[in-house]
């Protein structure tokens, strides 16, 4: 079992899941924990990556949000546990671009956009820590 930093894992997660799925990429070096950044926009990280980075066994890449189950379902779980009146509504929102813009409109008005927030966020890090495990990473706590 090879150990990752959880600050790196985090923000290589952050990184992956903040763009379209396979716009921006991490990997986790399965014999050293060593994380390595790629992006279909910008190639001047300061850090070159292995060649084979992208075709070796020997490098798991960091699953985008989406692959754990933490977009479209979360929102909709999280507004059917803390409003279940507007689920309709929101369904309806991710039939359209913008969805997450106006699902934190809505939060907003309802005064609830920081709790969900500290759920999405919980939510992420559960599912993160689980796909450690799943993938024999063991996570070191900065």
């Amino acid at each position: 079992m090879v150990a990752v930093k959880h600050d790196d894992l985090s923000m290589a997660f952050d990184f992956v899941s903040c763009a379209a799925p396979m716009e921006h990429n991490a990997y986790v070096s399965l014999d050293t924990g060593k994380v390595y950044w790629t992006s279909d926009y910008n190639d001047t990280f300061d850090e070159e990556v292995p060649d084979d980075l992208e075709t070796s066994d020997r490098y798991l890449a960091i699953p985008h949000k989406n692959e754990l189950g933490l977009g479209r379902s979360l929102a909709l779980q999280f507004v059917a546990q803390e409003l279940p009146e507007c689920r309709d509504q929101v369904e309806e929102f991710f039939r359209r671009q913008g969805a997450y813009a106006r699902l934190k409109d809505l939060l907003e008005r309802k005064g609830i956009l920081e709790l969900w927030y500290s759920f999405e966020a919980d939510s992420a890090e559960r599912a993160l820590r689980q796909w450690c495990a799943e993938s024999g990473l063991e996570i070191l706590e900065s």
